[in-house]
């Protein structure tokens, strides 16, 4: 039988798809850059706000909130290291967290910063299973530390807030009826459907074999915790920095209190309103806390300048980096 051959001047097949990398890589990169755009024009208003109070602030306050801001990237490349057994390379590390941190406000909440988080430890070796693990792990960890700082603080500030305030009327009972639905559904296809059963049963047992794996050693075990305890803590240092800065008549320890709670909430309701879910519960917050409206509206702008728009261009610039250099 006569073998039947290509044309010489046909691309083979693995030159087609290098050639088609090579052409999609380029327009990845500037796709942060066109999503900051049409983001940054949806929401003028709202800069132009936050931009003139900023104005108005006592500007060494305003360092110490930024300082605070870089140093979450410092806690989460920590964490993120505490959370999987491999040394991964320390700049190339901190560079991917900027970058997912922009990442998580162009793309919905959570799966940016996570999407290339994973991508970034496969890409230094970790397999997929353990990088998915890992980043369980990381969510988890910090999830568990945000939640005892919340808890401790209450404990000791028991009139920081008033809880009720944080979730709109008449959502806790939508939310239960949620909780059981999601769980009615998940109970009964774990039980019934063989292959989702043996996928999250093998996702298990990795990542409790990967949590066991870290911390039966105390360097990474404290990476991980130590850094889910500071990540939460630098955050809701920039907003008592900025508080501070506009002069809201709040105590530290209460705009702190303020903003665990606000942001526990929002992940479990996203709270509808004008200016986004997070900033509506955060206003909420410092004003159960004891903040006048103005001042608290005023201050939570300002600090989302901060923590969220002024860190965007510079994260989506390395995020486009990181793609073009193959590092994520």
């Amino acid at each position: 039988m006569t073998a039947v051959r290509l044309p010489q001047g046909l691309p083979s097949r693995t030159a087609f798809r290098s050639a088609l990398r090579s052409s999609v890589r380029p327009v990845l990169c500037l796709l942060p850059l066109a999503l900051v755009t049409v983001v940054a024009v949806q929401h003028w208003s709202v800069l132009a706000e936050g931009f003139h109070h900023l104005a108005t602030a006592q500007w060494p306050w305003l360092v110490a909130a930024a300082a605070a801001t870089c140093g979450t990237w410092v806690a989460a490349a920590v964490t993120r290291q505490g959370a999987v057994m491999e040394r991964l390379p320390v700049r190339r590390l901190l560079a991917t967290q900027v970058a997912a941190g922009a990442a998580n406000h162009l793309f919905p909440t959570g799966l940016g910063a996570s999407a290339v988080n994973l991508r970034f430890m496969t890409v230094c070796g970790v397999p997929l299973a353990r990088s998915s693990a890992a980043l369980a792990l990381y969510l988890l960890a910090e999830s568990i530390a945000r939640l005892t700082l919340l808890a401790g603080l209450l404990i000791a500030f028991p009139g920081a807030l008033r809880l009720g305030g944080l979730l709109p009327d008449g959502a806790v009972g939508p939310l239960m009826v949620g909780g059981a639905v999601v769980l009615g559904v998940a109970a009964p296809a774990l039980l019934l459907v063989r292959r989702l059963r043996t996928a999250v049963f093998s996702f298990l047992r990795t990542a409790l074999g990967e949590a066991r794996s870290v911390h039966t050693r105390p360097v990474r075990a404290l990476a991980l915790w130590g850094g889910s305890l500071a990540f939460p803590t630098l955050q809701a240092a920039g907003l008592v920095a900025v508080g501070m800065a506009l002069g809201l008549s709040v105590p530290p320890a209460y705009i702190v209190v303020a903003y665990l709670a606000a942001t526990v909430a929002v992940a479990l309701v996203p709270t509808p309103g004008g200016i986004g879910s997070v900033e509506a519960a955060l206003i909420i917050a410092l004003v159960a806390a004891g903040g006048p409206v103005a001042v608290a509206t005023a201050v939570v702008l300002a600090y989302r300048i901060i923590t969220v728009w002024v860190p965007l261009l510079p994260g989506a610039l390395t995020l486009g980096a990181l793609v073009r250099l193959k590092v994520i």
